[in-house]
Order: C-alpha cells, then structure tokens, then sequence
C-alpha cells in the first residue's frame, strides 16, 4: 500500500461482498477473518431500495453476521439532514419499502417541502419522473441519495439514480443535495461510529468515484476491488489513483493481518 495500514475499514456491499447469485468468493471468510483479527468494519452502500434490516437479512443469508446499526445507507443519511432542518414532508422516489427508513417524517404526494430522489427501477416511468419535476418547479428541497452512474445486477450493467438526477436537474436548473457517496457524512459518519479518524480508515468498494475517489476526498484510503462492476479499462483512463487495487475482498485479510 502507499499509505499506512489502515486501523479499520469501511466496505461497500453490491460488488464487493455481494452480487446477484449471492456473495462474492471468498467475501464471508474474508469478513469474519477481518473481524477476528480485531479489525473493525462498517458496511457504507449505497443501495437505497430495500432498508436496513432487509441487508442485514442478505448478509445473514450469505454467512455474513451484520446488525442493521453496522449499516449506512443514503436513506438513512438523507432522513437525519431533513429532520435536523426540520423539514417534515417529504415526497420520495423510492420503492416503498424503503420508506422505512424515513419514520418520523410524513410521507405524501402532494405539496412535498422535499423530494427524495433514489432507485425506482423500472417505476421511473414519464409519470414519476414529471411528478418530481413539478415538485421541484414547485419548491421542494432536492435530495439525491446518490448519483451513481450505473450498477450491475442479473449479470448486466444498468443505469442507477445518477442518470435519473441529472435529468430533474437540466429541467429544473437546480443542484440536488447529495447525501450518499460519495459525500462526506456518509464516510464521516461511518468512520465515527468505530471511533476512527477519516486517515485511519480505508473503503474497500468497486467504484472509483463512490467508493474510492469519495473517500479519498476526506482523507480515507481508497482500495478498489476487481470485482462488480470494476472495468480495467475504466481504471486506465482515470485519473482517480487507489491506494491498493485487489482481485477481491478475499485478498485483504492476507494483507492487513500478516
């Protein structure tokens, strides 16, 4: 590594520890490796269509014990900014699933003072997209959870929220408030809860702008997995440099506890 060992680590979860046909070789052995070595961990994703307690219940089911406080998600990082400013109504582009994450504020459909844009899938349909279009016009406070570009699931590459962000902001002409990676809270945060300064800590992630760049941004180390949806060709022309790039999560303990 061209840094010092980092004291803890913060790991993204779809690419890194997970995909779609479960998890990633090596990633469950890795994990209670990095535990039992007294390496604390936190799990920083951006995946904002199911709540926490529905990852922690994916974890478990590929041998990888999480409690849902061990978790940070844009939902969650997006309901403490509205409630510390007080904003109550809240209008969310979002699997309703999700909106679990957001207790303590009403949920509606009309005359929202925020809209929480995140991962509708197939729901961003010209309906939704125009709904939040008018909001917007209309006033509201504009979240972006995240605005990663694309993510891979069933094997494929598909576009994520960060399309879908861009498009409400050429219409609106405004800027949306980011919460998840690649700002800061979230890599603060995260880092705080294991009682860690942001240089101590290294994310572990498949992105070179969400995970590492994101990172790096704060003072973290940025380690890039080649897993996900890591491309080589991305990482060539880029000008983000990781601090360690691995084949997979499954390198690290080797690296970190030897």
């Amino acid at each position: 590594m061209t840094r010092k060992r980092p004291s803890g680590l913060l790991l993204d979860l779809d690419g890194t520890v997970y995909e779609d046909e479960g998890a990633i070789h090596g990633a469950a052995e890795a994990v209670q490796a990095l535990r039992d070595g007294g390496i604390p961990l936190r799990f920083v994703t951006n995946t904002t269509r199911v709540p926490r307690r529905t990852i922690a219940e994916w974890l478990a089911g590929f041998e990888i014990p999480a409690a849902a406080d061990e978790i940070f998600t844009p939902p969650v990082a997006a309901a403490a900014w509205l409630k510390e400013r007080g904003i109550r109504r809240v209008a969310l582009c979002l699997p309703p699933v999700a909106g679990e994450e957001f207790r303590g504020l009403e949920i509606v459909e009309e005359e929202p003072e925020a809209v929480v844009v995140g991962d509708l899938g197939v729901g961003w349909t010209f309906d939704a997209m125009n709904r939040a279009f008018r909001w917007l016009l209309d006033g509201a406070v504009f979240i972006a959870l995240h605005r990663n570009r694309y993510w891979k699931t069933e094997g494929e590459l598909v576009l994520d929220v960060g399309p879908f962000v861009a498009a409400l902001e050429y219409a609106t002409g405004r800027t949306a408030t980011l919460v998840g990676k690649p700002s800061r809270p979230m890599f603060e945060e995260a880092a705080r809860s294991v009682g860690l300064e942001p240089e101590d800590v290294a994310m572990v992630g498949d992105d070179l702008e969400a995970d590492v760049a994101g990172a790096q941004a704060i003072g973290c180390q940025g380690i890039l997995v080649r897993t996900g949806k890591f491309r080589e060709e991305g990482l060539a022309r880029s000008e983000v440099k990781p601090d360690l790039v691995v084949d997979s999560l499954a390198s690290l303990p080797s690296m970190l506890l030897s």
